[in-house]
């Protein structure tokens, strides 16, 4: 498999920022300061006060609110509020335009799960949630996505061979895995099965700048 290391940008913040947790786990930084948690469960880099936590659906290991450090004004999405009588809904707080979508498989019903399209600062993340490879990925190839973040544990969620043909439909212009591996923080090996030419080799605690890409 093709895949780029992750660069960590240490200087003044210029543009919005992923920081790897491990598991499910990421937080975005934009380039305003403001943050976003999605499926808060694994490793470090909860200090930094949330203003937005996006949970995908509630098993215990995508949605550990007490890791985060709230305001007052932080807001909290669950899947419950993304998906209201079988419509996804779109939200837009504090820079992060979010498009909730559709995630599941035989250990997740697809009315009490999501995945999460969000924009920021010009790019656009897909954030699948526990998912199989499902045909409503196929509606995804024309949202321009510049980063897909693709689950590949093989039993909760699409085997390594699933997440390349899902990447195939979507189209990102980056890929990098998650959920690699169940109870475990990260695994390389599983990590590496993953066969796309434009993954991004995150490890966590790793953290990338996330450029604009220019879709044709």
């Amino acid at each position: 498999m093709a895949m780029s290391q992750p660069v960590t940008h240490y200087n003044k913040l210029v543009m919005a920022q992923l920081f790897y947790q491990g598991h499910s786990s990421f937080r975005i930084t934009s380039n305003d300061g403001y943050v976003c948690f999605i499926d808060p469960y694994a490793g470090v880099g909860y200090q930094t006060p949330a203003d937005l936590v996006l949970i995908t659906h509630e098993h215990y290991d995508h949605n550990d609110i007490s890791l985060i450090v709230k305001k007052p004004t932080t807001i909290v999405i669950r899947a419950a509020d993304a998906l209201k009588n079988g419509v996804y809904q779109t939200f837009f707080e504090y820079g992060f335009h979010v498009q909730a979508v559709a995630a599941y498989n035989k250990h997740h019903k697809k009315e009490e799960s999501v995945g999460y399209l969000v924009d920021v600062d010009g790019i656009r993340l897909y954030h699948t949630g526990d998912t199989g490879l499902i045909p409503e990925m196929s509606l995804l190839k024309d949202q321009k996505i510049d980063y897909a973040l693709l689950p590949i544990d093989g039993f909760y969620t699409m085997t390594p061979e699933e997440a390349s043909e899902a990447a195939k439909e979507i189209q990102a212009k980056h890929v990098i895995a998650m959920h690699t591996h169940v109870g475990r923080l990260f695994d390389i090996t599983q990590a590496m099965k993953l066969n796309v030419a434009n993954g991004i080799l995150m490890r966590p605690n790793d953290s990338i700048v996330l450029g604009r890409s220019n879709h044709e």
